[in-house]
């Protein structure tokens, strides 16, 4: 069994964002007047709205040292990701090549792809490389325990980055998945650090991490462990 504490890495390197008419006037200097203050007024409201929007695309912004290894442009860019399906989208990133192929390896692809609305924890090359050889290569040929794993990375509903400072999510896996942090600092099962954050796809929201998460060893496996102790 491959332990949480063999699987934790420390970050090294490591949005989906969706007039005032003028009244009439006097013919000459007047209705010119009028027609100046409607075009003011208007550019006015539309700076105002650009603000907000802003706002909007500031409070959904991603976030992380990680984003800063993906790409600018094309499918494997911010933009590029949001345009497809989850799965599709992570082949896409060169932060989650291990994860693209644990995912194949798992017949996953057409399960996480049309699955609706869900937030996917996603563990970078840097975290896979962190665990043992051997036993990243019998994980890999167990199906059954990728599985269990793979889909332990994959809650229910699209969380923001203000439902992870104190949250309780349940994994497609079946266990429960726990963050909690505020502002650009999160960890997921008290352990793993989320290094780019509220990255968007056509049907999830993505949080890359520095560690792989391991069923049984998040909150309810720590209250398990709790209550064999105390027997």
């Amino acid at each position: 069994m491959i332990r949480k504490s063999t699987l934790t890495v420390t970050a090294a390197s490591a949005a989906l964002a969706f007039g005032l008419s003028a009244c009439g006037g006097d013919m000459g200097d007047d209705a010119e007047d009028a027609n100046t203050g409607g075009t003011e007024e208007t550019e006015e409201n539309g700076m105002e709205n650009g603000q907000e929007e802003n706002g909007g695309d500031e409070a959904a912004a991603n976030f992380g040292p990680g984003c800063e290894e993906v790409p600018e442009e094309g499918e494997g860019s911010f933009d590029g990701m949001a345009e497809e399906p989850v799965a599709t989208a992570a082949s896409n990133n060169p932060l989650l090549s291990t994860l693209t192929e644990a995912v194949e390896e798992a017949d996953l692809v057409d399960t996480l792809n049309s699955a609706e609305d869900v937030t996917v924890f996603a563990p970078t090359d840097d975290a896979f490389d962190a665990v043992p050889d051997e036993d990243l290569d019998a994980l890999m040929q167990d199906q059954e325990q990728l599985t269990e794993v793979l889909t332990y990375h994959v809650v229910e509903g699209v969380q923001e980055p203000a439902d992870l400072e104190e949250g309780t999510f349940t994994s497609l896996q079946g266990e429960n998945v726990t963050t909690e942090g505020s502002g650009e600092d999160f960890t997921v099962d008290g352990e793993a650090q989320v290094v780019c954050g509220n990255v968007q796809t056509a049907n999830a929201n993505v949080y890359i991490i520095d560690s792989v998460l391991m069923p049984g060893e998040g909150e309810e496996g720590a209250e398990d462990e709790g209550a064999e102790d105390t027997q």
